[in-house]
This record gives C-alpha cells, sequence and structure tokens, in this order.
C-alpha cells in the first residue's frame, strides 16, 4: 500500500477539517436536518440520526479518506491503484467514477439555487425587501434572466477557486469562509433565540416524541444521516488523498461527522424562532427560506443586517461545498487526460454551466438530475465503497491505513463496514428508486 506523490498536501489538519466540514456542511444542513427533526419525533429523530451517522455514515467517510489517501490521486485513481494492489480487477474504480458524476450533476443544479442566494444576500444588505410580503419575492427568482445571471456568477466563483488549486484555492478559501460561517451562525442563533419564540423551538426541536416514531421515521433519520456527511461523492476520497499520513483518520472523520450534526441542530435554533414568532409554516423548506423569510427579517431590528448575514452564511455553506463538487471531476479529468488545470477548469466549468442554463428550459431536465444523483450514483458508490473496503481490501491493508485507531477500534469499524453500513446503504437506494 505504498502511496504515490503526485498531489500537494494540506498545509495543517485545520486547512483539511475546514474543507471536508466544507464539503459536508450545505443548504441542507440550514433547512432540510431542522424541518426533518421537528417533524419526525423531535430529539427522537435527533438520537435516531446521530445513531444512523455513528455505524452508517462514520464508518464510510472513514473508509473513503483511507482510499484517497493510500493512493493520493483522484478517486478513480485511488480506487483502481489501490484494486490492482491487493489483485482485485481495476473496474473496481467505477465506484469513484460514480461518485464523481453524482457531484457533477449535483453541481449544476446546487449553483442555480447558490446563485440566487447570493443575489438575495446582497438585496437583503440592500434593503430591498423591506416593503415586501411574504410570498412577494417569487418574482425575483422563479424567472427571467436575472437567475441565469446569478447562477453565472457563483459558478464563476466556484471555477475560480478551483483554478487556484489546493493551496491558493481551496486552502485560502475555506480557511476563512468557514470560521466566518460558524461566527455568523452562532451570532445569529443567539439574535433569533433572543428576539423571537424560543421555548417554542426548543419543545419543537428537542422534545422527545416517540410516539411519532416509525419505521418511516427510522428511514427519514437513516437517509438524512447517510446524505449529509457527502460519502458517495467522491469528495472525502478526493480530500483524503491531500492528507498527511500521520493524521488520524478516524478522529478526524469524527470531527468531520460531530460538527456537521451540530450545525444542522444549531440551525434550527437558528431559524424556527423567527418562523414560530410571525407564524409561518415549517415545512415550507427550501420555500420558506425565499419566499417568508427576506421580507420576515427586513422587519426586525437591524432586519436588513440580519438578513444579509443569513443569506451570507447560506452562501458560504454552499460555496464550500460546491468547489469539491467541480474539484472532483477536475482532478479526475486532469489526471486521465493529462491537461493542464485551467484548461480541465474551464472546460468543465463550462459545461457544467450549458447543463445548468438548460436544466432551467428543458422540462423535469434538473429533477431527472437531481434524482439520478442522489437516488442511483450517491447511494450506489457509497454501498460499493463500503463493499470494497469492507469485503475486497484485506484486512491487513486497512489495518494499515487506519493504524493510529486502536484494535477495538478497528474492530468494531471492520464490523460495521462490512455488516451494517452496505445494508443500510442498500436500503435507502432501493426506497429512493421505488418511492
Amino acid at each position: 500500500m505504498t502511496a504515490t506523490t503526485p498531489t500537494p498536501q494540506w498545509s495543517s489538519r485545520f486547512a483539511f477539517l475546514m474543507a471536508a466540514v466544507g464539503a459536508a456542511v450545505g443548504l441542507g444542513n440550514l433547512w432540510r436536518f431542522p424541518f426533518q427533526t421537528g417533524a419526525n419525533g423531535g430529539s427522537a429523530f435527533v438520537i435516531i440520526y446521530f445513531v444512523c451517522v455513528v455505524f452508517i455514515a462514520y464508518p464510510i467517510l472513514m473508509a473513503e479518506i483511507a482510499m484517497g489517501r493510500a493512493k493520493r490521486k483522484s478517486a478513480v485513481g485511488s480506487v483502481t491503484a489501490l484494486a490492482a494492489d491487493v489483485g482485485a480487477p481495476r473496474l473496481w474504480g467505477v465506484l469513484g467514477l460514480v461518485g464523481i458524476l453524482a457531484s457533477y450533476f449535483v453541481l449544476t443544479t446546487y449553483s442555480m439555487i447558490a446563485g440566487q442566494i447570493l443575489s438575495f444576500s446582497i438585496m437583503s444588505f440592500g434593503g430591498v425587501f423591506i416593503d415586501f410580503q411574504p410570498g412577494g419575492t417569487l418574482p425575483l427568482y422563479s424567472g427571467g434572466v436575472w437567475p441565469i445571471v446569478w447562477f453565472s456568477v457563483f459558478l464563476g466563483i466556484t471555477i475560480a477557486v478551483v483554478a487556484g488549486g489546493l493551496k491558493n484555492g481551496v486552502e485560502r478559501l475555506v480557511t476563512i469562509a468557514m470560521p466566518i460561517f460558524f461566527l455568523l451562525l452562532l451570532a445569529l442563533s443567539i439574535y433569533s433565540m433572543s428576539t423571537g419564540a424560543a421555548g417554542r423551538t426548543i419543545d419543537y426541536l428537542f422534545s422527545p416524541r416517540f410516539s411519532e416514531v416509525t419505521p418511516q421515521v427510522v428511514l427519514a433519520a437513516m437517509g438524512q444521516a447517510f446524505y449529509s456527511i457527502a460519502v458517495g461523492t467522491a469528495s472525502m476520497i478526493t480530500y483524503g488523498a491531500y492528507l498527511d499520513r500521520k493524521e488520524n483518520i478516524a478522529s478526524s472523520s469524527g470531527l468531520i461527522a460531530g460538527t456537521d450534526t451540530m450545525v444542522a441542530i444549531v440551525a434550527g435554533l437558528m431559524i424556527f424562532p423567527v418562523v414560530f414568532a410571525f407564524n409561518l409554516d415549517p415545512a415550507a423548506g427550501m420555500g420558506l427560506i425565499f419566499d417568508a423569510l427576506p421580507p420576515v427579517f427586513s422587519g426586525l431590528p437591524g432586519g436588513s443586517l440580519i438578513g444579509g448575514a443569513f443569506f451570507l452564511l447560506a452562501f458560504l455553506a454552499a460555496l464550500t461545498s460546491s468547489i469539491i463538487m467541480l474539484l472532483v471531476a477536475v482532478v479526475f479529468v486532469e489526471e486521465w487526460l493529462q491537461w493542464p488545470r485551467m484548461r480541465v477548469v474551464i472546460t468543465l466549468g463550462a459545461l457544467a454551466w450549458v447543463i445548468g442554463v438548460a436544466a432551467t428550459v428543458i422540462p423535469h431536465l434538473a429533477e431527472n438530475l437531481d434524482f439520478l444523483a442522489g437516488s442511483v450514483f450517491l447511494p450506489l458508490a457509497a454501498f460499493l465503497g463500503a463493499v470494497f473496503c469492507g469485503w475486497v481490501v484485506p484486512r491487513e491493508v486497512m489495518r494499515k491505513e487506519l493504524a493510529n485507531s486502536s484494535d477495538g477500534a478497528f474492530a468494531i469499524w471492520r464490523v460495521m463496514i462490512r455488516f451494517v453500513a452496505p445494508v443500510a446503504v442498500a436500503v435507502v437506494m432501493v426506497l429512493g428508486l421505488t418511492g
């Protein structure tokens, strides 16, 4: 399992953790997890979710980082080389390719939403929403040329960061953006809890309602845990390729998964006090963020600043996720075709722009891309990764890569990656395909 070294390395553990947390934390943390929690039994859902993170997402996360660090190549290159080392078919590299396709397809539609978030941040800071009523913002993002303009701006920023490489692009962004994100999240949560319906929020999110727990709720928690940590997207294989060999994969993975979960919980403390104080529908999801919250924020003391900060926070979450969605494809094509980085970035960025614009005019294209990425490619890549590391790669090879873990911890991880994680991911995939 001797690693090649054609790639640079993270300048520090902090840089790696900020990048990995940024990849995991996205728009879903700011709206999907809080609404899932409130609608599915409060803290009972959180407990089930946490168990699913520990026994499903966390073991796969460790495996993906280990695969990347082992060979220091793209997601496809690392898995292919590792398979060759252990005498397995090189075709196993397809699990990396499937993850890359999942990320790239999500990027094309995700950037459209993120572009609107950027525009709403600027408009909020400018006081545009002061005279708006809930629902009155619909014309600002539902048609015309401006959504495409802002999509282009956001995608252009993503392209510029990835073109800068690991040190001058990704690291420079995440080591600045993620601390700002955490500060904004904390400040906005304190503001919201002090001015909104804090008591109702605490009850909604944290009072355990075990009577509401059904098999469907358990499956919802399982799916949320799986999708939230960014496994199956080739992200962690790619970022793992830059990780120093002395770093402890188990502890780093725990910090990534734990921080992602904490962000999702605190996001509920940020959003719901305002939602309940103004009698908004807590089940409105993304529509709540675009339709209801902008004018509500503007009506609060210092509302233009608060609204702008909220959308800035969401923009940072989207940007730190989008850069890895593009980077996984860039690193693979760069390695495969031996093209210079700038040529690859511009080509893939332009193609993503074309697909994103096409998704705005071709009926159901965006939905089909999301379905293909989220319900097929992503769980398939995670499933194959678990099977590969649990059943194909010999025990002693994985033990060497996870050498910083104790024998007991490694034994537990091996049981999880061989028996629990693949079965759980298969269930999520089947349910996603069958509805």
